[in-house]
């Protein structure tokens, strides 16, 4: 196989940028909806739970469309972001970021839920008992238990954010260097004539990450059901 150009590795570069970037940010909000979910009853429970799946299923084009009249140049958030803050999203790669952290949002939401579901109420409820506040409790007792879980959601959340193209293209468009990640490259590839050894090439690294990605999360996934009491 032939070495990657200088634009292909630009975008897979840009991909793991885009991909890193998504999961750091909303990982603390994924264990936050993961705990809330898993330990608290509250009226609007099941809705809040169907809006957090809705991405998922929701087209990806929908998303990306959503996104781009609310966080666009013209948008309210947008327009806030932008006055205020400086903050762009739109055609930046932030916005790819923004796009790949939503798409990925219930995978990980799932993941962290089920985790903090297997953690033993009796153990919170002892820690508790013995005068630990309810943070120290999380931090001390529901966190290290279900950490294989936590990760397990950040690399799905990855793996999806790796692969995003449908929300992604939608609201940052295709653009080089900035917003190409690497499975908009293919799809452009696919439209170039002579464009198959680049394209198998990128299909390549994609697959190996994506591998990699899933066989790490079902790893921690099986290693905490075998860490379960019978």
């Amino acid at each position: 196989m032939e070495a990657l150009s200088p634009a292909e590795r630009d975008a897979i570069a840009l991909s793991l940028k885009v991909a890193l970037t998504a999961v750091a940010c909303s990982l603390p909000f994924g264990i936050a909806f993961g705990w809330l979910l898993a330990r608290k009853r509250f009226p609007g429970k099941l809705l809040l739970d169907t809006l957090l799946v809705l991405p998922l299923v929701m087209p990806p084009v929908v998303t990306g469309f959503v996104l781009l009249v609310w966080f666009g140049a013209r948008g309210p958030i947008g327009t806030f972001l932008r006055e205020t803050f400086g903050i762009v999203f739109a055609f930046r790669w932030t916005g790819a970021a923004l796009a790949s952290a939503i798409m990925g949002f219930p995978l990980m939401v799932r993941a962290i839920r089920l985790a903090i579901e297997a953690v033993d109420l009796r153990l919170e409820q002892a820690a508790a008992t013995l005068g630990a506040p309810p943070w120290r409790v999380f931090a001390t007792v529901t966190l290290p238990l279900a950490w294989p879980g936590i990760v397990a959601g950040a690399v799905l959340a990855f793996a999806k954010a790796l692969g995003e193209f449908g929300a992604t293209i939608t609201f940052v468009s295709n653009i080089p260097g900035e917003t190409q990640t690497l499975s908009s490259a293919i799809y452009t590839l696919m439209q170039v004539p002579g464009g198959e050894a680049g394209l198998w090439r990128l299909a390549a690294v994609a697959i190996a990450i994506s591998f990699v990605a899933v066989f790490v999360s079902e790893w921690l996934v099986q290693r905490q059901r075998r860490r379960e009491p019978a």
